[in-house]
């Protein structure tokens, strides 16, 4: 098992060519602006403040890459869908994070959807893309403890019959995570998560 106080900010990149060139096995994060990524990573690590939740939706436009233990970099990915980014930040957000995909290719993407909104166009379109490009993704589906037991098995629901998340040539379903910063629900399903393609 990693041992995730073992964590520090290895690098945060700015343009590709500051990407870490080893070969440790890297799992990227993928969501909109105010998803809860940063939440995510510092519940997940057992850590306040490692990762800053931003009071500013979207400001972020660079990528972060956390070394977990020395075995597996955590990437954080810039939030997308924020409207109100300029079109000069959209284009260089959308640059970066395009050749990362391209040229890293992560060894999983956990894509962070927001259980009370649902999956937005933008979060559907990233499926769409995961689905063609092949590389493995789960779905962690933030803020479940926003919603009552009905809503959310409601919402689980709907998200698990979500069409691209089912895609023809899939073996199986996409593994959908019910996660909580607050109550901690998930923290342990995405450790072993992180640990099992640490071991590879």
């Amino acid at each position: 098992m990693l041992n995730t106080q073992n964590t520090v900010l290895f690098m945060t990149a700015g343009m590709p060519s500051q990407f870490p060139a080893d070969h440790i096995p890297q799992i990227a994060l993928s969501g909109r602006s105010n998803v809860g990524k940063s939440s995510l990573i510092n519940t997940v690590l057992g850590r306040k403040n490692l990762a800053r939740v931003s009071s500013s939706p979207g400001k972020t436009i660079t990528i972060n890459f956390y070394s977990i233990d020395k075995k597996v970099y955590l990437v954080d990915l810039p939030g997308y869908g924020y409207a109100r980014r300029a079109a000069e930040e959209q284009k260089r957000f959308s640059g970066l994070t395009d050749t990362y995909l391209r040229r890293s290719t992560p060894a999983l993407i956990i894509q962070l959807v927001d259980l009370k909104a649902g999956a937005t166009a933008d979060d559907k379109m990233m499926f769409d893309f995961m689905n063609r490009s092949g590389i493995p993704y789960i779905i962690a589906a933030t803020k479940c403890d926003k919603l009552n037991k009905t809503q959310r098995n409601a919402q689980l629901a709907a998200l698990s019959e979500e069409p691209l998340l089912n895609p023809p040539e899939a073996c199986e379903k996409i593994n959908i995570i019910p996660f909580s910063s607050l109550t901690g629900e998930g923290r342990e399903e995405i450790i072993k998560v992180l640990s099992s393609l640490a071991e590879k």
